[in-house]
């Protein structure tokens, strides 16, 4: 069963080292969505009226405030952008660490919620709501480009889902952690 899996994984994983300085940190939900046929991820179409990654597919998420674990931060940046309450979120574990191309250091936060949650979108943040089976990713290969950033050559991925791309970060999240769990 892939929730089990998700659970043994994050309970035994080893964070990563970061390499590079950062100069933020934020957070974001990988929320996984239980109760249908399979898992899927929820993620989010930003508006056009952010202040950044305008248009772009993601996790729910945002800039770390002062004194907030990642938990705290993944939870109350959904509640922000997805109206879903904290205690419907289970918080299963944390995910590698990441560096973004602004130089932030992002930790995603996995959690599990039912389908029959009520999702009210905020209409100044989310333009769409997605919901992408896991299994979407696991048979589909990103497509690949290379770039430089940070001072290094880095792999950036993109994934065609139905008339959306999800790129960047959260395509390489999803394909990290997607690799990870062997689904």
């Amino acid at each position: 069963m892939v929730e089990g899996r998700i659970r043994e994984i994050l309970r035994t994983l080893k964070p990563r080292p970061l390499r590079f300085p950062f100069s933020g940190s934020a957070a974001v939900l990988v929320p996984i969505l239980l109760g249908g046929e399979e898992p899927t991820f929820l993620l989010t179409k930003r508006t056009d009226h952010v202040s950044t990654h305008k248009g772009q597919i993601s996790f729910p998420g945002g800039m770390q405030d002062r004194g907030e674990t990642p938990e705290v931060t993944a939870l109350r940046e959904t509640e922000e952008e997805l109206g879903v309450p904290a205690e419907r979120i289970e918080i299963v574990g944390r995910f590698q660490d990441y560096v973004a191309v602004t130089g932030w250091k992002v930790v995603p936060v996995v959690g599990f919620l039912s389908r029959r949650v009520p999702l009210e979108p905020n209409p100044g943040e989310v333009a769409r709501v997605l919901e992408v089976p896991m299994e979407f990713f696991v048979r589909t290969k990103p497509r690949v480009m290379h770039r430089f950033r940070l001072g290094r050559k880095i792999p950036i991925y993109f994934y065609d889902f139905e008339d959306e791309v999800i790129w960047g970060l959260t395509a390489a999240i999803i394909r990290d952690f997607v690799a990870l769990m062997e689904i």
